[in-house]
């Protein structure tokens, strides 16, 4: 896809919200189902079912997925398809490359094993590797746009409003 395919196929959208703000407005949903039996959450991503489990820090098998590692692919998916969007919007070569997160865990915070140390990542690593020649004014520019436009990105920087609600089956 080229500069001119993305600005067609985005420019309807993007007339659209401007005269409809409201139809920007999208509620992204995702589910999973308890395992009755074992530490699991099986998530539909919508490709593939996915099964979470327990970190083998906190006693897991390794045997599933762990939801940290899924954030950190979730951060490396959105920022990847953000920075090859920007590319393509600015006409930057870019030939292929790589994107890399890593998080540092605490694993104390998780299992209660001491309440100072916190419970998440206390920081995240984003790192690019570019096959490119362009100057790095070029690059400079493709990452300020990536990080300004990398949803994923921004809702770890400046979080969301949280809440948790239970609902209980009625037998």
């Amino acid at each position: 896809m080229n500069a001119d395919e993305l600005r067609q196929l985005q420019a309807p959208l993007k007339g659209q919200y401007k005269t409809d703000p409201s139809a920007a407005l999208i509620t992204l949903k995702a589910a999973g189902e308890l395992d009755a039996d074992n530490v699991v959450c099986r998530v539909e991503t919508g490709r593939a079912l996915v099964e979470a489990g327990l970190h083998p820090a906190t006693g897991g098998s390794g045997a599933f997925a762990c939801s940290g590692n899924m954030l950190l692919d979730a951060l490396v998916a959105c920022a990847g398809v953000t920075l090859k969007a920007v590319a393509t919007a600015i006409g930057f070569q870019l030939a292929g490359g790589k994107v890399f997160a890593e998080g540092d865990l605490d694993f104390r915070g998780t299992l209660g094993v001491d309440k100072e140390a916190p419970v998440g990542f206390r920081e995240i690593r984003l790192h690019f590797q570019l096959d490119s020649t362009e100057p790095q004014e070029r690059v400079d520019q493709l990452v300020k746009l990536t990080e300004r436009y990398c949803v994923v990105f921004q809702t770890l920087a400046r979080p969301a409003r949280l809440s948790l609600r239970v609902d209980r089956a009625v037998p």
